[in-house]
């Protein structure tokens, strides 16, 4: 298995910088996932600049793979379901132009969120019916917008780059979120899997190796992990909404810091099982510097030095 990095940890330095600093303080990182659209910044990988020229692309390829790097997927998390169209056209547009960049650098897997509708101009996220004016919504966003969205995305897909395949973020605010509403994603298309990343489960009390195993189809990881606080936790619950406030229930972590070394190599051997083969750190812990994490992270997963 090949371990790469979510570069938007470093959207602030240059990319070349970047590859320095995991080559020297964390050198069994190989691959990199490049955030292309979306929400994230894309400082990294300027989509369309790359898009439109193909002596770009091959002289952006070079420079990453001379330095011993491969771009492990491209990234374009957002909400093209969005009740302000606005949004919703440019996160679509964007996620659908990720997809035919993917195919021009012979990359083989794009990520994205499953969106969430709503009115107002606001997105609507309906987990639970134990309120009168969220009973049925789930059911409705789906049916309505998420169902026929994903649809036409895959046949999209399926079209312009065969190889791919489009790995869902299961991700908490999104109609995608549990082993149950992927299933009904997995219906839309052959070519969408999923992206587990097990900090989300542990935030929202399932067992990120049962989830993993039950899944249809997994084709990508994110790592980090999660820390509790207890005292928080016994009086606000798993739903406190207050990240990354400094009372909140739980923060994100770096690889190691909420479930053990042992834990994660046996998550890691899961994930082998079914098939998948690149998986990425992905750094959000507010108190510890990004490469300082990135490496804690690469030497729990590798922790003889050789690749996973």
């Amino acid at each position: 298995m090949r371990v790469a990095v979510v570069t938007e940890a470093f959207a602030d330095t240059p990319l070349e910088d970047v590859l320095a600093a995991l080559a020297q303080r964390a050198p069994t990182v190989t691959g990199l996932e490049l955030a292309t659209g979306g929400y994230p910044p894309t400082t990294h990988c300027d989509r369309s600049a790359l898009l439109r020229d193909d002596g770009a692309r091959a002289r952006y390829l070079r420079d990453v793979e001379s330095r011993g790097f491969r771009i492990a997927a491209l990234n374009a998390w957002g909400n093209p379901l969005h009740p302000d169209e606005s949004v919703a056209r440019r996160h679509d547009r964007e996620l659908r132009e990720t997809i035919l960049l993917a195919a021009a650098l012979g990359v083989d897997r794009v990520l994205a969120l499953a969106g969430c509708p709503g009115d107002a101009g606001r997105a609507r996220f309906a987990a639970g019916g134990w309120l009168p004016y969220l009973e049925g919504e789930h059911d409705r966003q789906w049916r309505d917008a998420g169902e026929p969205y994903w649809r036409d995305v895959s046949a999209f897909a399926a079209r312009e780059h065969p190889n791919v395949t489009i790995c869902i973020e299961l991700h908490p605010g999104t109609l995608v979120y549990n082993a149950a509403t992927f299933e009904e994603l997995a219906l839309c298309g052959r070519n969408l899997a999923a992206n587990v990343d097990p900090s989300h489960f542990f935030w929202m009390g399932m067992d990120a190796v049962a989830v993993t195993r039950r899944l249809s189809r997994v084709g990508y990881a994110h790592l980090k992990d999660v820390v509790f606080d207890e005292e928080s936790l016994a009086l606000n619950g798993l739903l406190d909404h207050r990240w990354p406030h400094e009372d909140a229930s739980w923060r994100f972590a770096t690889v190691g810091h909420g479930r053990d070394a042992a834990w994660w190599r046996r998550f890691v051997d899961v994930l082998a099982d079914r098939g998948v083969a690149d998986v990425a750190i992905e750094h959000e812990d507010p108190l510890v510097l990004a490469i300082d994490g990135i490496a804690e992270a690469a030497s729990i997963l590798a922790p003889t030095g050789a690749p996973v």
